[in-house]
């Protein structure tokens, strides 16, 4: 097959959508490339396809079905004419509202170059289906990128690091420059690939949880004692004298069971 970039009859990028259309074809090869199969499913869905300089390489795979999600109408009218086949698998639609209960009886992987503006709020809405979604691989900003996969201990280490990695194995997998889009964007790029984890419930009330995590990191330069006052009370523990960026996963738990017992919440 052979692979090109989109043609004249190019969509034009939408600033309100952040759309930044990859064209280098080395990065897309290797961004689909980082589909291992992880978890078992048969259908990958991509997020904001553009003009499919993804998909051409994710529609000859023959080990999974490819569907795609665009909300942009002349994005979804480029892919129906330069895709044919593709059209009846294309979602004219916003992630964020969308339910795969409608087209995707099992198991599916997302992969995609995620619009930077919107990208924290795709990651938490794969959080509220993660036993659908065994695998994400996608294109961030690279600070995001890098935050998310950063071990606890590290400045870039934040809430979407532990919400992700209490449910994801991250991977950090390669840097892409501004000039590999059209428009390219003000920033750098990076690819990470998450992989559902064993871990199919914690050990906690999963919205206590969520909220300690956030509540530690917006003041994270105070201790955990203090940062974690709005919370409720939390009995006493070492713990307290960290700072979230020091925590992991666990110890997130350990301080969520905390003020859970001492809010009456078991």
């Amino acid at each position: 097959m052979n692979y090109k970039k989109p043609d004249d009859s190019k969509v034009r990028a939408k600033k309100h959508l952040g759309q930044h259309f990859l064209k280098d074809l080395n990065i897309a090869q290797r961004i689909v490339d980082g589909l291992s199969g992880h978890g078992g499913y048969d259908r990958v869905l991509e997020i904001g396809p553009g003009m499919g300089v993804l998909t051409q390489f994710l529609l000859p795979k023959n080990n999974f079905s490819t569907y795609v999600i665009e909300i942009d109408t002349e994005s979804v009218a480029y892919l129906e004419k330069h895709h044919p086949d593709l059209a009846p698998r294309i979602i004219a639609g916003d992630f964020l509202k969308f339910n795969p209960d409608t087209s995707f009886p099992g198991k599916f992987a997302i992969i995609g170059n995620f619009p930077y503006n919107i990208s924290s709020q795709i990651f938490f809405r794969a959080l509220e289906i993660r036993d659908r979604i065994p695998e994400i691989v996608c294109m961030l900003q690279k600070e995001v990128a890098q935050r998310i996969a950063s071990p606890p201990g590290n400045k870039d280490y934040g809430i979407l690091s532990v919400l992700l990695q209490a449910f994801y194995d991250i991977d950090y997998l390669v840097s892409v420059p501004p000039g590999a889009f059209d428009p390219p964007p003000k920033v750098q790029s990076g690819v990470i690939r998450l992989r559902r984890n064993a871990v199919t419930n914690l050990e906690c009330d999963e919205k206590l949880f969520f909220r300690v995590v956030k509540t530690a990191f917006n003041q994270r330069r105070k201790t955990l004692r203090n940062a974690l006052k709005p919370v409720g009370e939390i009995p006493d523990h070492p713990l307290l004298n960290k700072r979230a960026e020091q925590l992991s996963v666990q110890e997130f738990v350990t301080l969520t069971l905390l003020a859970q017992n001492a809010q009456g919440q078991i």
